[in-house]
């Protein structure tokens, strides 16, 4: 796809891009990473699994690839 830059880190295992993402002409601003899953809010392990994404990707450009759907609540799983 291409590089954006994280302007919001929503759990451990999501995040917002800013100006958004268009893929198969839709468009939209979050993504969930493949083959991650992470404790969910109110879940043991939630705060501590956001910290580390915020620590590692917010306000920081992602590479994102290997897009292949947009899921049932309009997230794009793809490839980091």
């Amino acid at each position: 796809m291409a590089e954006f830059t994280v302007s919001e880190v929503i759990d451990g295992d999501t995040f917002k891009v800013k100006n958004g993402w268009k893929w198969d002409n839709k468009t939209g601003d979050t993504v969930r990473p493949t083959g991650y899953n992470t404790p969910e809010e109110n879940e043991r392990g939630y705060e501590e699994a956001k910290r580390r994404l915020s620590n590692l990707i917010l306000n920081k450009k992602v590479d994102i690839k290997n897009a292949k759907t947009i899921d049932d609540y309009g997230m794009l799983p793809a490839l980091p």
